[in-house]
């Protein structure tokens, strides 16, 4: 056993380091990062032959929490981990989209990289390590990788930036990044702002790629010190050149690929330059597909469906990125910067809380809001985290959306990924005490859905009555790189075609004020700063000119709820009366929440019971609160209350201040006069005024009087 390892500092004095060779020997390549206590391993293992008829990289990602790193057992029944929860699926996808680009394109090997937290620190989060332990552990295998990669996390607090921060931390911070790139290029960027500007933003992509470029240092040394253990297989040497060559130089593709662009090279050219809609050209280019295969079937040379299938993609590419970048035109017809036709529509479903649909071109969101109490809160109990959300945002993509038939089998990592995004777009400009659940519905799609249903979601909660700071929206941006040339297009308000031809998509979703969450994805190995610099503030165009429209729409959020929408009060009591107000086994608050069909929350905080009541019928909600407050009712020294006669002793007699509130009146403080009998003075059922005055400290009892209010001619 070789032990191969690697310090590096971080400028605060905390050490970060990356070894292999100790653990997980088995795989082609495994490696294990450590900072502070938070430790993960990554490990890598490569299918011993490639898999024919595939189009992409099967590439498969997994990323898990142990519950022990953490000093947890897990909850519920089942006690072992079971399926990701969506902030392992979050990682997931985040280190899918750094390491994928970085492999070639027809590297059809199966390849599944597994990540596991194996202690946690809670002055380190593990996300921003995720990306260095995987492109360590693929850096030293036997794949060919235009690697090593890496990634940080950085967050800003009072304008101070931190590195790979705690829990804690991140509680306080206004930017949250993860950055990911190579040596000179970035690669990815994913995150939430409060409403910062597109300077401070490269700032924090510039000081995060600085960390991002020792890492890859500190990877290198290690690769450097394994190189005799990083020979090719030769198996490996020969799949990958062989099918290589056979889909790109092969003279059977070449003579394919000039076949195709003989025959069929203009007709394809005029269905992408005729400005069609997404379904008549689909349409339009599966017939000429077709075509082609039936052409094919009948020739000399053979070849089958997915070798044809590629080879067409790749022509569809070529004219459709020839377009762009000789003639500026995009398959709808719009120029570089247009944006597509905006149509919204609020309060489109009376029933709910809060609605509205966005339409941008051919996508189209359907956003609503529903309100709840403190008992809805979307509660994640994980390895590391726990804690409650009180806005949480659903996103659901049907195939119906694109035209297509599928198996439905429960929510997919895009979706999880795309509610995710569009959350964290919005949360930090919400105001209000309800917990709010936000479902999206994309019911037409081609590009830009996600941000979509961030321009949908911020006009469902206006028209719910909901406080925003300010509206929110959002915007995809493209790339279009000529590697001839170096020349680079930004294209915005992208289409699905474009996203997927294109080199990049950026998503960015902002305010008048400034950026509030984004995410990067690429297909190439990076981009400089110049270029994203430049998508930013393009993107922030894009934002501006799509809030003005969304303002056509509706202007301001509602100044009060809508009828369906439930109402909320909170106020706070003295924690000891918070067993009052529940009763004995719970009594007394079931009945108030019977009789006057409400939801009532009670916690805990310092000295404090604090009550949260529910309900949609304002009579009988201001009903509970009464009640409630009858029971707590405390009287204040000094304070005159009206007080109702319940029974009279000889001396003295029981008054009641409030149902909770009961008191002695001795016959002493009746009058100034000097009384014998009570029942001369004081009858059972009268209503009299009483003053306060505090308690006896010996006994404990309350003291009032009623003469004193005649004190000095005091009249009420």
């Amino acid at each position: 056993m070789i032990l191969i390892k690697e310090n590096l500092f971080l400028e605060d004095g905390r050490a970060l380091s990356i070894e292999t060779g100790k653990f997980a020997r088995k795989a082609n390549g495994s490696a294990v990062v450590r900072m502070g206590n938070t430790s993960l391993l990554a490990t890598v293992v490569i299918y011993k032959e490639y898999k024919e008829d595939l189009k992409f990289i099967p590439l498969t990602i997994d990323y898990r929490e142990k519950y022990s790193a953490g000093g947890k057992i897990p909850g519920g029944y089942i006690k072992r981990e079971g399926r990701p929860s969506e902030e392992e699926i979050l990682i997931m996808r985040l280190v899918d989209r750094l390491l994928r680009p970085l492999f070639k394109d027809n590297y059809y090997q199966e390849i599944q990289i597994m990540i596991s937290l194996l202690s946690y620190d809670i002055n380190v989060l593990p996300d921003g390590l995720a990306g260095l332990v995987a492109s360590t552990a693929v850096s030293i295998s036997e794949i060919y990788f235009k690697g090593p990669v890496s990634t940080v996390r950085i967050i800003r607090i009072n304008d101070a930036f931190i590195i790979n921060p705690g829990i804690e931390e991140l509680k306080k911070a206004e930017l949250d990044l993860i950055v990911g790139g190579t040596n000179n290029y970035i690669l990815l960027v994913e995150g939430e702002m409060r409403e910062i500007s597109e300077i401070e933003m490269m700032e924090a992509i510039v000081k995060a790629h600085k960390y991002i470029q020792l890492q890859i240092e500190a990877q290198i040394s290690l690769i450097t010190k394994k190189k005799k253990f990083l020979n090719k297989r030769l198996y490996n040497i020969k799949l990958y050149n062989y099918y290589y060559k056979y889909l790109n130089f092969n003279l059977k593709v070449f003579y394919i690929k000039e076949k195709i662009n003989f025959l069929y090279y203009e007709d394809i050219y005029y269905i992408y330059k005729g400005c069609l809609f997404k379904q008549k050209r689909s349409k339009q280019i599966e017939k000429i597909l077709n075509e082609i295969k039936f052409h094919l079937s009948n020739d000399s040379i053979v070849i089958n469906n997915i070798e044809i299938d590629i080879i067409f993609d790749e022509i569809k590419k070529e004219i459709i990125k020839k377009i762009l970048l000789k003639e500026n035109i995009r398959l709808d017809g719009r120029s570089l910067d247009d944006i597509r036709t905006i149509c919204s529509k609020v309060d489109c479903l009376p029933g709910v809380h809060g609605s509205a649909i966005f339409t941008r071109g051919e996508t189209q969101a359907l956003s609503t809001v529903t309100l709840g109490s403190s008992l809805d809160v979307n509660k994640i109990d994980n390895a590391i985290i726990r804690a409650k959300q009180r806005f949480y945002l659903h996103y659901n993509f049907p195939p119906f959306s694109t035209g297509e038939i599928k198996f439905l089998k429960g929510v997919s990592r895009r979706e999880i990924g795309h509610g995710n995004l569009a959350q964290r777009a919005l949360k930090n400009i919400i105001v209000t005490p309800y917990t709010l659940r936000v479902v999206s519905d994309v019911l037409e799609s081609n590009g830009s859905s996600s941000m979509a249903t961030v321009c949908a979601s911020t006009l469902a909660l206006m028209d719910a009555g909901i406080t925003v700071k300010r509206p929110v929206s959002g915007i995809s941006m493209g790339l279009i790189m000529n590697y001839l040339t170096g020349e680079a297009i930004i294209l915005s308000d992208i289409l699905g075609d474009e996203d997927y031809i294109g080199d990049m998509d950026f998503k960015m979703t902002g305010t008048e004020s400034g950026i509030t969450a984004c995410q990067m994805d690429m297909k190439i190995s990076g981009i400089t700063y110049d270029v994203l610099s430049n998508t930013i503030f393009k993107a922030k165009k894009g934002l501006l000119f799509l809030i003005k429209k969304m303002l056509t729409t509706l202007s301001c959020p509602r100044k009060s709820l809508k009828f369906p929408a439930p109402k909320i009060y909170t106020f706070y009591i003295p924690k000891k009366l918070i067993g009052t107000v529940i009763g004995s086994g719970g009594k007394i608050i079931q009945e108030i929440q019977v009789s006057t069909e409400t939801n009532i929350k009670i916690k805990e905080k310092e000295k404090l019971g604090i009550i949260e009541i529910l309900g949609k019928n304002e009579t009988k909600l201001k009903s509970a609160i009464l009640k409630i407050k009858n029971i707590t009712f405390v009287p204040k020294v000094g304070k005159i209350y009206k007080a109702k006669v319940k029974n009279r002793k000889k001396f003295c007699v029981l008054v009641e201040i409030s149902k909770s509130v009961e008191g002695l009146l001795h016959i002493s403080e009746i009058s100034w006069k000097i009384l014998t009998k009570v029942k001369n003075f004081i009858r059972t059922g009268d209503i009299i005024y009483v003053k306060y005055l505090g308690k006896n400290k010996k006994l404990g009892k309350i003291k009032l009087s009623h003469k004193i209010l005649f004190y000095r001619n005091y009249h009420i």
